[in-house]
C-alpha cells in the first residue's frame, strides 16, 4: 500500500523522543515549514469550499464568494445578505466548521515549537 503521508514528509526528520537529545535547528526548521504548508494547503482547501457554497448557493460572483467566505473563515462575520434558506445554512454550517478548522491550522503551526519547548524542559531535567 504505500507509506502514510506524514511518514513521507518527515522521512529522517521524525520526532525525537523523551531520551534523544533535541533535535538540531535546521531539522526545526524544516518541520515548521511542513506544518506551516499543512495549514496553508488546509485553509486553502476549506476557503475553495467556502467560494463553492457562497458562488453556487447565493449565486454571488466569484470575488464577492472569495470576500465572503474569507471574511467568515477569518472570524469578522459575512458581508452580503443571503437571498435563499438554503444559502443561510451553508453559511452557518461554514461559519461554524470553518472556526474549527482555523484553530486546527493554527494548533498545526504550533506543534514542532511546543514539542522543541516540552523537549527542551525534559532534556534540562534528565
Amino acid at each position: 500500500m504505500g507509506r502514510p503521508l506524514f511518514s513521507l514528509l518527515f522521512d529522517g526528520k521524525k520526532f525525537e523522543r523523551r531520551g534523544d537529545p533535541v533535535a538540531p535547528l535546521p531539522t526545526f526548521i524544516y518541520r515548521v515549514l511542513i506544518m506551516a504548508l499543512i495549514g496553508i494547503l488546509l485553509t486553502g482547501l476549506i476557503l475553495g469550499v467556502g467560494m463553492a457554497g457562497y458562488h453556487y448557493l447565493a449565486d454571488l460572483s466569484w470575488v464577492e464568494s472569495f470576500l465572503n467566505a474569507s471574511m467568515i473563515l477569518s472570524g469578522m462575520g459575512e458581508i452580503d445578505s443571503l437571498p435563499n434558506t438554503a444559502a443561510k445554512i451553508f453559511a452557518a454550517t461554514y461559519a461554524l466548521f470553518s472556526g474549527l478548522v482555523f484553530a486546527a491550522a493554527i494548533g498545526v503551526l504550533f506543534v514542532p515549537v511546543v514539542h522543541r519547548l516540552y523537549h527542551k524542559f525534559h532534556v534540562a531535567n534528565d
